[in-house]
């Protein structure tokens, strides 16, 4: 308990001495501990580093599919996570849970490294989850094609393991776990169901002035040479150490003051976490140096994925992101200064000039963008796990039959008043309001400032082929593994560990030493008056950081803004003016989607009046909803209550579901006469007419009052249906 405090032993004289006495006692022990801290984060990276860096989960797993056994070798491996002893049952008949994890510097785990995270929301509702994880070291010869070809078999097993009726698995791609989980689904889109980008870039040039400085510093640097300069310096290995570098330095003030400070001034408290976030974050991973190049050229200053020009398998096969299927999910945030929204969203406006192409290409996309929380946090965040990674997860199978379309996901809290509170569960409802692609670009102040990385790009080229060619041999000539270990080894990161570590013969002392500071602990009272000013001094600090912070990055962007917006670079690199201000080309669709499409056309031709009653109550339905188009999970449940009530559950799988309600949305916006005029056929009896009228009534009266459009719409189809308005109310 925190002693009391000296003024208030001396009412009429503050006493000076004996709160500098307890200031002084206090700020020394707490010395001593944090120094203790530090030296128990050092032994537990070299443990870590001794034990072959294993995974950071704190579940039990069991690897299914290794990697580095594959025909074409990969450093990653399937893992089935076993959910704990009080955790309920898994069910096998429950959708199946995927996560990658980001290769981003770090090693893999950060997605289940709590009990209230993606993997333990997943085991919690009783899914089978599964875990994408990688090893230290990549295989020889190891390049991104070969761990895009190892996550396609994992998925394929995956799908073996549950053939049932669950559906496609759930996939979470965590950063840069985001854009290959985009490729792997573009790739084999029949294999996976709903996806999920947790804070992942995947438009790599966009955001707004005056922030996220991450997208100069490829500019700045001349491009991609560097990431192959440090590739041979490390003997053909990339140090994941420079990225995790990368990161630290974006918020100076957190790294070098913030982070330790607060382990210092909370060292009572903060131990245990400090010490689980330190096992994840000082556990780097190499990756071969053509993966980061693939990766730099590409992605990071290239930006080819969203505009469709990177191939595989020596060209023969595109990645084009229309091939998905299945629905996508983007969570993003606008406290994230490292995958901003911009970054997240801008894909869908390079892909599509308008939702209606969206919906002509079948595709569902669904984004959330939360308020405040960081770029670790949206998927480390315990508060971030239990309100938006449950709730979505808790919307899966809406998400899977929702029309095609864009999405925003609005998760609010329930009261005791809400309509069809009986089929909500938990503190929360989540629905899904249609927005247009012009809502994606109104989130950013426009694009015209990435024209500028257009000439980055081209920059890049030209200095890559000049390190290739006069630089790499030399450098890989004096390099070898000697070398690149002793640099590694170098780093301020691991040096700080193995310094600040038992390994240190200095530190022998300071195990017993802080043992006996924990035993005769004194905690200095919260007013006192040093300990105010030491507080103060610390803010005093962080600002001082915030601002050099500021300022470099200032001149970070007028730096940038200089050099490539001035029509000179551009010409001096082979651009002519007016390239840089023409738009897009746009993307038509090739002959054989052409082909597919009037073959759909074609046999839903067919459709119109041809299918089940439960087939007329779903058109009859998405009709009268599709004029607002919210779309609510409550009616859902209720549909999903129904079915069960029927008996037919059994009959009626989520994929039967999902496809039923395609084919019924696209007739019904194919022709809306014609649709409606079918419903004849699909109810033929007068009292089938009735019941799906009232069913479709109080399903929409769920959600809250029904809105005067749509009951217009239900009028409309009573008419049609010759069914008394009357023997409809409810």
């Amino acid at each position: 308990m925190p002693s009391p405090s000296p003024s208030a032993s001396f009412p009429f004289m503050p006493n000076w001495a004996g709160a500098a006495v307890e200031y002084w006692t206090d700020a020394w022990q707490r010395s001593i501990l944090t120094l203790d801290v530090l030296r128990e984060r050092g032994n537990m990276y070299l443990e870590h580093e001794q034990s072959g860096k294993p995974p950071v989960l704190i579940f039990d797993y069991e690897i299914i599919v290794d990697g580095r056994k594959l025909e074409r070798p990969a450093n990653y491996a399937l893992a089935l996570i076993k959910p704990p002893a009080d955790c309920v049952p898994t069910d096998a008949h429950k959708r199946p849970f995927v996560v990658i994890d980001p290769r981003a510097g770090h090693g893999p785990g950060i997605g289940g490294s709590k009990i209230d995270s993606e993997i333990g929301i997943a085991l919690k509702q009783g899914h089978p989850c599964y875990f994408v994880m990688f090893f230290p070291h990549p295989e020889p010869g190891q390049t991104i094609e070969c761990v895009t070809a190892a996550e396609q078999m994992f998925i394929a097993k995956v799908n073996e393991l549950h053939p049932g009726d669950a559906g496609k698995p759930f996939v979470i791609g965590n950063c840069q776990g985001g854009w290959a989980l985009m490729i792997l689904a573009a790739l084999s889109p029949e294999s996976v169901g709903p996806i999920l980008l947790a804070g992942s870039p995947i438009s790599y040039w966009s955001g707004v002035a005056g922030k996220y400085p991450m997208r100069y510093s490829g500019g700045l640097l001349g491009g991609t040479w560097a990431a192959s300069f440090a590739g041979d310096l490390g003997n053909g290995k990339f140090d994941g150490a420079h990225l995790v570098n990368n990161f630290e330095q974006l918020d100076p003030a957190n790294t070098y003051w913030s982070k330790p400070y607060s382990l210092y001034a909370k060292i009572d408290t903060e131990r245990q976490r400090f010490l689980d976030f330190e096992r994840w974050w000082g556990g780097h991973f190499l990756l071969n140096k053509e993966e980061m190049e693939w990766i730099s050229q590409n992605l990071f200053v290239g930006n080819r994925l969203s505009a469709g020009e990177i191939h595989i398998d020596e060209g023969r096969r595109q990645i084009d992101l229309r091939n998905i299927r299945s629905p996508i999910i983007v969570f993003a945030s606008w406290g994230d200064n490292i995958t901003p929204p911009q970054q997240a969203l801008n894909w869908i406006p390079d892909l599509y000039a308008n939702t209606d192409e969206i919906r002509e290409n079948e595709q569902t996309i669904v984004y959330f963008l939360h308020e405040h929380v960081g770029h670790l946090g949206i998927f480390v965040s315990a508060g971030v796990a239990t309100r938006e990674h449950n709730e979505l997860a808790c919307a899966l199978d809406l998400m899977d039959i929702l029309p095609p379309g864009l999405y925003e996901a609005i998760i609010t809290d329930v009261h005791p008043e809400l309509p069809g509170l009986e089929f909500v569960t938990g503190r929360y409802v989540i629905r899904f309001e249609p927005r247009e692609v012009d809502d994606i670009l109104a989130l950013d102040d426009g694009r015209q400032d990435e024209r500028a990385f257009e000439v980055v790009r081209r920059v890049a080229q030209v200095n890559q082929t000049m390190y290739d060619s006069f630089v790499s041999p030399w450098v890989k000539a004096f390099s070898n593994e000697t070398s690149a270990t002793l640099l590694r080894n170098m780093s301020s990161a691991r040096l700080e560990r193995q310094l600040l570590s038992d390994s240190n013969p200095m530190l022998k002392a300071l195990a017993p030493i802080a043992a006996a500071v924990r035993a005769q602990r004194k905690q200095v009272a919260p007013d006192n008056p040093l300990l105010l000013a030491e507080q103060q001094a610390s803010a005093g600090i962080v600002q001082v950081l915030d601002t050099y912070r500021d300022v470099r990055d200032a001149a970070s962007e007028m730096t940038f803004k200089a050099i490539y917006e001035l029509p000179l670079t551009a010409a001096l690199v082979g651009f002519k003016p007016e390239a840089l201000h023409t738009a897009k080309p746009v993307r038509t669709p090739s002959w054989e989607q052409q082909e597919v499409r009037k073959l759909k056309h074609t046999e839903l031709e067919t459709w119109f009046e041809k299918g089940s009653q439960e087939s007329g109550f779903l058109r009859l339905l998405i009709y009268v909803a599709s004029g607002v188009g919210v779309v609510d999970k409550r009616p859902f449940d209720g549909i999903r209550k129904l079915i069960r009530e029927r008996g037919l559950d059994s009959k009626i799988t989520l994929a039967q579901l999902k496809h039923a309600v395609k084919r019924q949305t696209s007739l019904v916006r194919l022709d809306e006469e014609r649709a409606l005029a079918g419903l004849h056929a699909l109810l033929p009896k007068v009292e089938q007419r009735r019941e799906a009228l009232e069913l479709a009534r109080k399903l929409l009266a769920m959600g809250g009052p029904i809105k005067e459009e749509k009951l217009q719409r239900l009028n409309r189809v009573a008419q049609i249906l010759q069914v008394d308005e009357k023997t409809t109310t409810v």
